[in-house]
């Protein structure tokens, strides 16, 4: 499996053969920007897709489960929309995994509280969930997170453990920060788009058509996915599969003991 700490000696050693070519040989300048191009790249799309692992160790399915379980989580809660997604995996009996943003808990403290009385399990996903998180330092990383842990804790009295980062991006900050802050970080291998699409048939269809056992399924909290929800609910009712914590899923630990 590629990572960056590979990818890195790798392209060192192509530059320091082709330095070296250089003192016996033309080598043209071209040859270099081109092995720093391709470099740029890999690391952009190890950065992006959080399931390739390529930062850090990331929990995005279990693919040794062989029974029809799989995980719901939805992130950028909790907000106005939250509630109506309880009340539809309370109606099918299922528990879900909520990423929520420490702003958004300061605005809407008894949701998160509600979230974690119906017996569902709740996860850090930054504080702010700026556009430039993943532009931020080390040290920036690790206020955000520990805020709105201490947040959680505050209304929840739950030690979080699990963390998603914003848009599912990771680097070398990231994973210098999560070092520290000692959390288990949860990516996905069933993306819905929600966040982009407005189509439900297409998001609902995506979501379908990637369904297998030990999956993760990313939702949000907005009001096309309590519709969306709901004909995900009765489609894996209706073809035996059954909503497990993130928890049952991946056997780990979403709370300090």
């Amino acid at each position: 499996m590629l990572t960056y700490r590979k990818i890195n000696f790798i392209f060192l050693a192509i530059l320091s053969v082709l330095l070296a070519l250089s003192f016996f040989v033309t080598i043209k300048w071209w040859w270099f920007l081109l092995v720093l191009t391709i470099r740029f790249v890999i690391i952009s799309i190890g950065s992006a897709f959080i399931s390739l692992n390529f930062h850090l160790k990331s929990y995005c399915s279990n693919p040794l489960e062989t029974v029809k379980k799989i995980a719901l989580t939805f992130d950028d809660g909790p907000n106005e929309i939250t509630p109506q997604l309880l009340e539809v995996l309370k109606k099918h009996n299922a528990k879900a995994t909520f990423f929520c943003i420490g702003k958004n808990i300061e605005k809407q403290p008894e949701i998160l509280k509600r979230i974690v009385d119906e017996g569902h399990i709740v996860g850090n996903h930054s504080y702010s969930h700026s556009h430039f998180f993943d532009f931020y330092r080390k040290d920036r990383l690790i206020e955000e997170i520990q805020k709105t842990d201490a947040l959680i804790e505050s209304i929840t009295r739950k030690k979080v453990q699990l963390f998603r980062p914003p848009y599912g991006v990771t680097n070398p900050s990231i994973k210098r920060a999560i070092e520290v802050t000692k959390h288990k970080v949860i990516g996905w291998n069933i993306r819905s788009l929600d966040g982009i699409l407005k189509d439900e048939k297409i998001i609902f269809a995506r979501i379908k058509n990637r369904i297998t056992p030990g999956g993760i399924v990313l939702l949000h909290d907005t009001a096309h996915s309590v519709s969306i929800l709901e004909q995900l609910m009765l489609h894996l009712e209706e073809n035996k599969y059954k909503v497990v914590s993130i928890e049952e899923l991946l056997k780990i630990k979403a709370y300090e003991n």
